[in-house]
């Protein structure tokens, strides 16, 4: 195994492999990062593995501090917890969260990296992207005191948002999915779980989370009428198919898209990135979440891990798995 600082790069449609970086001493009002734990975002990464990003949206889906370019070779991802080891004395030996994709130790600006509080673990604090994600979806949706929601697809983000929404006083959640393996998941973040086919309908706020194209068909026909579904997926190339006759017009539903890279419509003016992803980070002081992290393995394994989402039954399977940069 090379020496040194290393990451992980996607080389073509479910390969890849571990590749040495060269990484420069810090200039003034920069910071190095020594990462102890990254998590894999399985439903973006899987599009990112199996080549499944469109042409249309190679710039505007770049990680921040992503190199190389879809479709391959491409260092990509976007939740890392690590240390800072050289900087600002304020910062040095603190617990920070990046937006930085696999890889060992990393340089870049200190406003870059925000603070891990005391109070979170620093492998819980990976899930920081998926629960500013759930922040904006809930802004997106506004469900309101006594609002029966449903929430399609108990994966990770959908799991973060039914978590969230049930903070709400009154609010009765519903956790979607196909896998029944994830209803002891549902009762222990303290939410309702049943199949699609069991669904309760009628319902005052929809968000669709399962990335498949019956998941959104289903969610349409659980809301409301005059109901919005949000849709939380994104389903990059592929196409996808619904059914807007029967009843989609005349019980007047609509469809809206939610999407993290900017701050929901009703919050931008008055909340920046950086202050959803603080609030986040904050919301993750709930021991609830440890849930959600349902493996870890070593660095050394990432090729593997990488490779296997690039087959779409082991990608939708499960929740976070934790990338461990402390073992090999």
């Amino acid at each position: 195994m090379t020496e040194g600082p290393v990451a992980f790069w996607a080389t073509g449609e479910g390969t890849g492999e571990l590749r040495p970086e060269t990484v420069a001493a810090p200039s003034e009002g920069e910071v190095r990062v020594r990462t102890r734990w990254t998590a894999v975002s399985r439903g973006t990464e899987a599009l990112v593995m199996r080549g499944e990003v469109p042409q249309s949206e190679h710039e505007r889906m770049r990680a921040p501090f992503q190199s190389g370019t879809f479709g391959f070779p491409v260092k990509y991802g976007y939740l890392n917890v690590g240390v800072v080891e050289q900087g600002p004395s304020a910062l040095v030996g603190s617990t920070v969260f990046t937006l930085y994709p696999h890889q060992s130790e990393f340089v870049v600006a200190a406003d870059a990296v925000t603070v891990v509080p005391d109070s979170v673990p620093a492998r819980r604090a990976v899930l920081a992207g998926a629960v500013e994600t759930a922040v904006n979806v809930l802004w997106d949706a506004r469900p309101a005191l006594g609002d029966r929601v449903t929430v399609v697809g108990a994966g990770m983000i959908g799991c973060s948002i039914a978590r969230l929404a049930r903070s709400i006083p009154g609010v009765e959640v519903e956790l979607v999915d196909v896998d029944d393996s994830k209803a002891p998941v549902a009762a222990l973040l303290g939410v309702g779980f049943t199949s699609p086919e069991t669904a309760a309908p009628d319902r005052d706020v929809v968000i669709e989370a399962s990335g498949t194209q019956n998941g959104l068909r289903r969610a349409l026909e659980l809301a409301a009428t005059d109901g919005t579904v949000i849709v939380a997926s994104w389903f990059g190339s592929r196409q996808v198919t619904l059914d807007l006759g029967a009843d989609f017009h005349s019980r007047r539903l609509s469809i809206v898209s939610s999407q993290v890279g900017e701050v929901a419509a009703g919050r931008r003016g008055r909340r920046t990135t950086r202050q959803r992803l603080e609030l986040a980070l904050q919301l993750l002081e709930d021991p609830a979440f440890d849930v959600l992290l349902n493996d870890s393995v070593p660095w050394t394994d990432l090729p593997t891990v990488m490779a296997s989402l690039a087959d779409e039954a082991v990608s939708s399977g499960g929740l976070c798995t934790t990338i461990d940069w402390s073992r090999s």
